[in-house]
């Protein structure tokens, strides 16, 4: 996946500059972000302060790490019942 050139931080300063009134216009150009940009990243990160986002991050490497621990272990198991299947 591709890395953003603007972190949660920045991020989350944009949106608060447009609930601070200015127009997504002005704040999209001023950035240079495109207006699709600007409303994808209210869709994640609107009404979420920078602790928010960062523990958002946090959870979600934890969340991958666990999902890849859960593969390799049904892995495991499903070698180990082919094994146990198998007539001597």
């Amino acid at each position: 996946m591709r890395k953003s050139r603007f972190s949660e931080r920045q991020i989350i300063g944009v949106l608060k500059q447009v609930e601070a009134g200015q127009k997504v216009k002005d704040v999209c150009r001023e950035h240079g972000i495109s207006q699709g940009t600007y409303h994808r990243w209210k869709s994640k990160y609107g009404g979420m302060s920078v602790s928010d986002a960062e523990r958002m991050k946090e959870l979600e490497a934890e969340n991958r790490q666990l999902k890849k621990l859960v593969a390799d272990l049904s892995l495991d198991k499903q070698m180990l019942k082919e094994v146990l299947d198998r007539k001597w």
